[in-house]
């Protein structure tokens, strides 16, 4: 199987011209054979080439998974880490006072030390404050 699929990535690499995104969110889940299979597809002559692109979207804990010895020459494919951090105060503000007027609310509905409080509770997660937004406001 890893050789018809590295022939097709090739072939559209090559023959076809398309440019090839392969995005695995919630990588963190993935397992060491997985990740392992995901490095043997990335082995196949690609060395000097770019035949397509890897993302891997997870927690913060996959660069972790990422670092063990088992993993290293995945890790070494990988040219670009990025860990988000989540978003500062202001963003928060201004994130909250986005998706309220979105939905046709006024800002004004909420106020400053709540808006001081979510990003306490949340540490800047988008998914937590829109979680407790909406608990907060049904």
């Amino acid at each position: 199987m890893f050789k018809a699929i590295q022939e097709r990535i090739y072939y559209l690499y090559k023959e076809k011209r398309k440019p090839l995104i392969i995005a695995i969110d919630e990588a963190q889940y993935l397992g060491s054979g997985i990740l392992k299979d995901i490095k043997m597809i990335m082995n196949h002559g690609y060395d000097s080439l770019n035949c397509f692109t890897l993302i891997l979207a997870g927690e913060p804990y996959l660069n972790n998974i990422l670092e063990k010895p088992v993993h290293e020459a995945l890790k070494q494919r990988i040219t670009v880490h990025y860990n988000y951090e989540g978003l500062n105060d202001y963003e928060i503000s201004d994130y909250i006072i986005h998706k309220l007027s979105t939905a046709g609310a006024s800002h004004s509905i909420i106020e400053d030390a709540a808006l001081s409080a979510i990003h306490g509770y949340c540490q800047g997660n988008p998914r937590l404050i829109d979680n407790l937004m909406t608990d907060a406001l049904a």
